[in-house]
């Protein structure tokens, strides 16, 4: 058992107490990497950094927070920020460190889009690397600045981690192994070309730089000897069962990974995944703005996510930024730890996740949490507010319950069409027997709707529903092919769960 002040002369060995107050530019551009400073404790402690205990993983990034809120008060509009909450005192605790002021996209925006007066080191320096984002909630577009030097540390560290703790646990690498991503340049904003840099790190793997893929790329693809693993959005990840076709039983069984992102994949594709390839293991690859890896899921029958030691901190935050507590949710912020030159502090990503118990073994401790939705997929119908999250469990429960469909195991896709101002549910529900479930559930409509409508109230508290107007709410649903223009789909291909319709 390591005593205080043997961990704290470890730490000052990691980071040195001269680095830690940095008083100009020059000074953060000297700093070594904070990957280098993993590196350091990793020497020190002749551990690798996923199976140090978690306490002293904590007690680095805690440190290493102290170093940022520092290198952020060399830049004048992060000072004030930082001064105006807590003085300027140095962060030593991470009580201290939830006092500073949530980031919310809008901020962010301000920050670092235009002017970007929230860059420590300018612009004019060099060395950065710029991405377009897909815009905030109020439609204003955004950029995010990487240090490129940081950002390959970033593709190390987390490449590492997947091919320690995911591709040698799943695949042959006595064989030749591929692992490839299909997120194009166009969705850059998406972690695109960011997943791929990653995923270029993993080791002993060959990597494939897809972009959009069809029928044909992929029998190209699998007709490479060895192992193959694809990491794609949901929509990317679904593709595959229709291209099974064009295979062989042993293209077939060389398919080890799908690492889906952006959303859920339903069951139903899951299990039709799984029946077509028989060695498949499809795991959850959970990537954002400012952070390329947030989470993976390392168990296939455990929808819990673990972050990589090291790569940020995580904070699950309540509405007045103080952290959760065990098994309770909240709004992810995070704060990315290989950032000296364009630092951004507690930035709210606009997920909602649980807080799961810490990953405790000894290969691997880390921080798990449990990915619930977007903060903003939030409804009003009939003067209550709806979160669709909660509700979507309760309103399959129902529909199976009245032997209507049962969502998870029979649709393809699915999506919400909101008209709030109307009071009106639509759920379009993709799949391949619609004209089946069309005839089947053409005397059901009152059924249908009761289902949708007691699934929405059994998620919120008793006193939310005394104001709700029964017959002001109209619920339906609509069952159409995979290829129905119905859809609301994104300009990169995503199918949001909920959809605002505008119209009066």
């Amino acid at each position: 058992m390591m005593t205080i002040n043997s961990i704290n002369n470890l730490l000052k060995t990691t980071i040195p107490d001269h680095l830690m107050s940095p008083k100009n530019i020059e000074d953060v551009l000297k700093l070594p990497t904070f990957l280098s400073s993993i590196h350091s404790l990793q020497e020190l402690t002749g551990k690798d950094f996923d199976s140090v205990d978690i306490s002293l993983q904590e007690s680095l990034v805690l440190r290493r927070l102290t170093q940022l809120v520092e290198i952020c008060r060399i830049n004048p509009v992060w000072k004030e920020r930082i001064n105006n909450r807590i003085g300027y005192d140095k962060v030593t605790t991470y009580e201290t460190f939830m006092s500073i002021p949530i980031t919310d996209k809008e901020v962010f925006t301000d920050l670092f889009t235009d002017q970007r007066v929230g860059m420590v080191v300018p612009i004019e320096k060099g060395g950065f690397q710029i991405a377009s984002s897909g815009g905030t909630t109020s439609g204003r577009a955004s950029e995010i600045v990487y240090s490129r030097k940081e950002l390959l540390d970033t593709y190390k560290r987390a490449g590492d981690f997947i091919g320690k703790h995911i591709v040698s646990r799943y695949m042959d690498l006595k064989q030749a192994c591929w692992i490839g991503t299909t997120l194009a340049d166009s969705q850059l904003w998406s972690s695109g070309t960011m997943v791929g840099g990653l995923l270029q790190e993993i080791p002993n793997t060959n990597y494939l730089g897809i972009g959009a893929m069809s029928c044909d790329t992929y029998q190209r693809i699998m007709n490479n000897p060895g192992q193959k693993a694809f990491m794609g959005i949901v929509s990317d990840i679904t593709s595959l069962v229709p291209y099974a076709q064009s295979l062989t039983i042993q293209q077939k069984q060389e398919l080890r990974l799908a690492l889906y992102g952006s959303g859920l994949l339903p069951r139903k594709v899951k299990e039709d995944l799984k029946q077509l390839y028989p060695n498949l293991l499809i795991l959850s690859f959970f990537a954002a703005t400012q952070a390329e890896t947030i989470g993976l899921q390392l168990d296939e029958n455990s929808n819990i996510l673990t972050a990589v030691p090291g790569l940020h901190l995580i904070e699950i935050v309540d509405d007045n930024g103080r952290w959760v507590k065990e098994g309770e949710e909240g709004d992810l912020v995070i704060t990315r730890l290989f950032a000296n030159e364009a630092p951004i502090l507690r930035y709210k990503l606009g997920d909602r996740v649980i807080r799961r118990a810490n990953l405790k073994t000894n290969t691997l401790n880390s921080m798990q949490f449990e990915y619930v939705g977007r903060s903003d997929d939030f409804i009003i119908i009939a003067n209550i507010k709806f979160y669709i999250p909660h509700a979507l469990p309760i309103i399959v429960r129902n529909l199976k319950n009245a032997n209507i469909i049962d969502l998870y195991r029979q649709a393809d896709m699915y999506q919400f069409q909101i008209n709030e101002n109307k009071n009106d549910v639509h759920l379009i529900i993709a799949t391949t027997d619609a004209e089946f479930y069309i005839s089947a559930c053409r005397d059901k409509k009152d059924e249908i709707a009761k289902a949708i409508l007691s699934g929405f109230l059994e998620s919120v508290p008793n006193n939310d529903k005394k104001c709700f107007i029964n017959n002001n709410c109209h619920c339906r649903i609509s069952y159409v092919d995979l290829d129905s223009p119905l859809f609301h789909i994104t300009t990169v291909g995503k199918i949001p769960l909920i959809y605002k319709l505008t119209e009066s």
